[in-house]
């Protein structure tokens, strides 16, 4: 039997009659493979597995949005980890990962950064992080800006402009951004409460969201109160100026925080049982104690101040600075003085356009004060002021 001989270091050349592959199909299988790898990392991110975020992004897998994708789910970890990678193989002038993504196959807007999703994510961990590093929200511009840039993207898509707009303020609307960025939070609250109320009437299309927001800042400032534990840290915060000095325990209250409030129409906070709580021990200052009286004890106190209101102003005037005159300052005690020598002004202008001082000397008078009455009547013209017009004036004085 003859033997056969194979050289086995010789090549083998086959022949096929498949085609061979061409450069855009190997582009695509290139493709293919990328977004196989791509998907491999968004589900290690779904999925909470560092070991596995790590392992991928050392092997050279392209992260692209996988650090928005990170902040979406809320995974610090793997955010962290992302942006030291991103810190590593970013040159300066060129966009970053997430920006390089293809419009048509990115899961999140172009105007989504880390920072503005974070904040819509409202996660104070992932704020905190990207805020050390350096990263910024920049003021979005006036809702009538004419500038080229708003012109330039109005022209381009009037709803995207429009949408972005919103993302950037539904960022700067976050309670943790404004508690981490802001060094007044309380001010910063206020007036982005208030321009995102103009915002609402300028933008009607999207009036149910910038509302939204702007109840959520209102909110926020309503939840600051809430940390407050004593009336000194209360009186503290309402008292907060920052072109004074500031509020020591016992000083004249000026609230110029609750003015501000009320200035921007803060409802929920001005309502506080907190604020009102304290406004209500100012108001009653003077008079310790009174709203738990029964209602006798009350009307004597009332009964007593409006009587005596005459002695208090000129006691107030002379000497000020007694007990009893220190005690016309208290807001409730000036409010019971002004309202009784109010009544008491109107009853002087009642009485005389009466006429009651006539009308007494003709009931109650001698029979010389009823001619006198009588004589007065016929020559009405040039009569000198009555006893009652005497005394509108020296109180008017």
């Amino acid at each position: 039997m003859p033997s056969i001989k194979v050289d086995i270091e010789a090549p083998v050349t086959r022949k096929s009659n498949a085609p061979q592959s061409s450069s855009k199909e190997k582009l695509h299988r290139h493709q293919l493979y990328g977004q196989s790898w791509q998907g491999a990392l968004t589900i290690a991110i779904d999925q909470e597995n560092l070991e596995m975020v790590e392992l991928l992004v050392v092997m050279g897998v392209e992260t692209k949005d996988s650090l928005l994708h990170a902040i979406n789910v809320e995974f610090v970890e793997a955010v962290e980890l992302l942006l030291e990678h991103e810190e590593l193989i970013h040159k300066e002038g060129e966009p970053y990962s997430w920006q390089k993504v293809c419009i048509n196959t990115a899961m999140f807007t172009p105007d989504l950064t880390p920072l503005i999703l974070a904040a819509h994510r409202n996660n104070y961990e992932i704020l905190k992080i990207l805020l050390d590093r350096g990263a910024t929200i920049p003021m979005p511009h006036d809702i009538k800006c004419g500038c080229d840039e708003c012109i330039k993207k109005t022209d381009l898509d009037s709803l995207r402009h429009s949408l972005s707009r919103l993302n950037e303020y539904k960022a700067l609307a976050s309670p943790s951004l404004i508690a981490l960025s802001s060094s007044d939070p309380l001010l910063t609250a206020f007036q982005l409460s208030w321009e995102l109320r103009g915002l609402a009437f300028a933008e009607p299309e999207c009036k149910s969201e910038y509302m939204d927001l702007r109840v959520q800042c209102q909110q926020f400032a309503v939840d600051l109160l809430h940390q407050s534990r004593s009336s000194q840290e209360l009186a503290i915060i309402l008292n907060h100026d920052p072109d004074s000095p500031p509020y020591e325990d016992g000083e004249h209250m000026k609230l110029a925080r609750l003015e501000l409030a009320i200035q921007y129409k803060q409802k929920k906070f001005v309502a506080h049982p907190n604020i009102q709580q304290l406004l209500a021990a100012i108001w009653y200052e003077g008079v310790p104690g009174f709203r738990r009286k029964s209602t006798t004890d009350k009307v004597m106190i009332i009964a007593r101040v409006a009587l005596l209101f005459p002695f208090y102003c000129m006691l107030y005037m002379f000497a000020p600075e007694t007990k009893t005159g220190k005690l016309m300052r208290k807001p409730f005690m000036k409010f019971l003085i002004h309202a009784s020598s109010y009544l008491f002004f109107l009853l002087l202008l009642i009485l005389v356009s009466l006429r009651a001082d006539d009308l007494f000397l003709e009931h109650f008078g001698s029979e010389s004060m009823r001619a006198y009455v009588i004589e007065k009547y016929e020559r009405q013209r040039g009569n000198p002021p009555t006893i009652l017009e005497y005394a509108v004036l020296l109180y008017v004085v």
